[in-house]
């Protein structure tokens, strides 16, 4: 039995329910895939299923303001992808009347939509030919055939992807790329695979030769930038505080935070403490109480370290809102989870 029957027929038995599974509606699959970026299937499929709640059209989702899309994503991280895909589904319902592009080519058009998430919608949607290259396919094919190509390679993609049509045998394309990444995400692991109860043992170049543990290749390494955030939660008399958006380019753009004090380098916090009162003498502080806990949130490039300060004041706040209203923004949540811990104490 050739690579394309085993693992289909792997997958029909071993696959999970998953609901943009019982669809061909680009719409759905475009917003899984998407959300599924970077995601695993356990943490995506609850946002998925509120986006498809919230917004049962594309022409919903169009309609939307960005806030409310980005409190509904709060917690999935790389905000990009909302934002991005707020844009696309505005572009896609104005520009095209609702009707997603059909093909591969067209769809890379549409912000957002790469190579990877441009095949996904052409195979699954509309069962076009071409083969999807995500992390399970890389590690599958890599281990079944003993590739040694560095996976962050400029050419890798291109490469794996040839393979996989070769071994689709010009079959069913959406079928195929359903069970060769469900097999990656189930089956054939990163770590410590079940090689002995795997239909692909008596075939698989890796096994043979004792390398699984070796491949894929991946030698590229990324840099991590390390920041430190000194946040500042004012409190007037009137119980109210000051947050920003923000909406300079990086991590976090238009999503909410209080005023922060960024540093180079770790910061003695009495260092912080001077500068507060320093730059906000103005507001008549009365008190700086530290949080004792430093928070660290790693993200793919940097490395955050967050300290926090509660600052009452005697004046009222410039441009303040009730501190009891927050959880009505979106935040990351790196400082959502410090609100749910800390509001009682913030209040």
């Amino acid at each position: 039995m050739n690579f394309y029957d085993l693992i289909t027929r792997w997958y029909l038995i071993n696959k999970r329910d998953l609901p943009w599974r019982n669809t061909n509606n680009p719409y759905a699959i475009w917003l899984s895939e998407i959300m599924l970026q970077q995601t695993r299937v356990a943490q995506g499929l609850p946002y998925f299923e509120r986006f498809i709640a919230a917004f049962p059209t594309v022409f919903d989702l169009a309609q939307a303001d960005e806030e409310q899309v980005l409190k509904l994503w709060q917690g999935l991280g790389y905000y990009s992808r909302a934002r991005n895909m707020h844009k696309t589904a505005q572009i896609v319902a104005h520009d095209y009347n609702g009707i997603f592009p059909s093909t591969y080519t067209e769809l890379l058009k549409l912000k957002g939509i790469g190579e990877y998430t441009a095949a996904a919608i052409a195979s699954f949607s509309f069962n076009e030919k071409v083969n999807v290259v995500d992390g399970n396919v890389f590690r599958v094919l890599s281990r079944y055939l003993n590739i040694p190509t560095d996976i962050s390679s400029a050419t890798a993609k291109k490469e794996f992807a040839a393979i996989a049509h070769e071994l689709m045998e010009n079959r069913d394309s959406a079928l195929f790329n359903q069970a060769i990444m469900e097999f990656g995400a189930l089956q054939c692991v990163p770590k410590n695979p079940n090689c002995g109860d795997c239909v692909l043992n008596k075939s698989c170049a890796a096994l043979q030769h004792k390398k699984v543990d070796q491949l894929p290749v991946k030698t590229k390494k990324t840099k991590v930038r390390n920041r430190y955030f000194n946040y500042l939660i004012f409190e007037d008399r009137q119980s109210n505080t000051i947050l920003r958006k923000r909406t300079e380019k990086g991590i976090w753009h238009n999503l909410y935070e209080f005023p922060v004090i960024e540093t180079e380098t770790e910061t003695a916090t009495e260092t912080i403490i001077e500068q507060i009162k320093t730059t906000y003498s103005e507001y008549g502080i009365e008190s700086i109480i530290t949080f004792d806990e430093t928070i660290q949130h790693k993200l793919s490039h940097q490395l955050l370290s967050l300290r926090f300060y509660r600052v009452n004041i005697s004046k009222n706040l410039p441009n303040s809102l009730p501190i009891n209203t927050i959880n009505n923004y979106p935040f990351p949540i790196v400082l959502i989870k410090f609100i749910e811990k800390h509001l009682n104490e913030v209040i």
